[in-house]
């Protein structure tokens, strides 16, 4: 049977544990929950839900990932960006390479839409390939643009 083109789900989730690196833990004993959501077909994006108890801590991202606060609220900070607190509805996107001081007050809850990087060369194939599809295929025969291809 083929894989759902469709897969609807909820943030209202079983979560299991997903230790921060104890070595990037500042302050407290913050405890992190997750749960995968779903997975591009390629394997190189998922959507995740992921809570933490309160403490502080470094994270460092070897993917691109953008966040929305589902609840509770976080303080940030980074070289060369002050502390500054995001809340409920807050999107922030960390690139890959990208290192932030977490605070997490209390609790916080979010929804993390995570995708590997592929080397430069490979993303500039993939453009020209897409580019190559809308020259060729009539509109009939090809999918919608997608925000990604859009252009």
């Amino acid at each position: 049977m083929a894989a759902s083109l469709i897969l609807p789900s909820t943030t209202d989730v079983e979560m299991r544990s997903a230790p921060i690196e104890p070595s990037w833990i500042i302050e407290g004993n913050p405890v992190s929950r997750s749960h995968v959501l779903s997975t591009s077909a390629d394997g190189t994006s998922q959507t995740i839900i992921w809570s933490c108890t309160e403490g502080r801590f470094n994270w460092y991202y070897d993917i691109d990932e953008t966040i929305m606060i589902m609840e509770g609220s976080i303080v940030l900070e980074s070289d060369g960006m002050p502390p500054k607190r995001y809340g409920v509805g807050d999107v922030i996107f960390f690139r890959d390479g990208a290192h932030a001081k977490w605070h997490v007050e209390g609790h916080v809850k979010k929804i993390a839409f995570c995708r590997k990087t592929n080397p430069a060369m490979i993303g500039f194939m993939v453009r020209v390939v897409n580019k190559l599809k809308r020259m060729f295929l009539s509109p009939g025969e090809r999918r919608p643009a997608t925000l990604m291809g859009a252009g």
